[in-house]
């Protein structure tokens, strides 16, 4: 239930704050020190633009945040709601040590690319 709590209170911040607009959020240390995005540069943004139902412009601020998101939350269903007993052969496929890798190297491949 807290974690419910502080996920709605998440969402309720960034749909009121723009995180290009308010320099009080956190800025990618990453990015700072080296000038290259890292995977979650423009999450804030992504998420900000996604609560206003702006999907193109979330997309064009970090795609794979957006495409993550479904992921995740299937996750959460997974875990915390006894999907895993309904389904282990379908949490196995997409949350196992293969799927594990193949994030690795999607994370690094869009790191990769969207430097370039």
């Amino acid at each position: 239930m807290l974690f419910v709590a502080f996920i709605g209170c998440g969402l309720i911040f960034y749909y009121f704050f723009n995180p290009q607009s308010n320099s009080f959020l956190l800025k990618c240390p990453f990015k700072f020190f080296t000038g290259y995005d890292c995977p979650g540069c423009g999450g804030q943004r992504a998420l900000h633009a996604a609560l206003h139902g702006e999907f193109r412009q979330a997309f064009s601020y970090n795609p794979l945040f957006i495409i993550a998101i479904p992921y995740v939350i299937l996750g959460i269903l997974f875990e915390w709601f006894g999907l895993k007993y309904s389904y282990p052969k379908i949490r196995k496929v997409l949350y196992g040590q293969t799927a594990i890798y193949i994030i690795a190297i999607i994370i690094i491949s869009f790191f990769i690319l969207r430097n370039i």
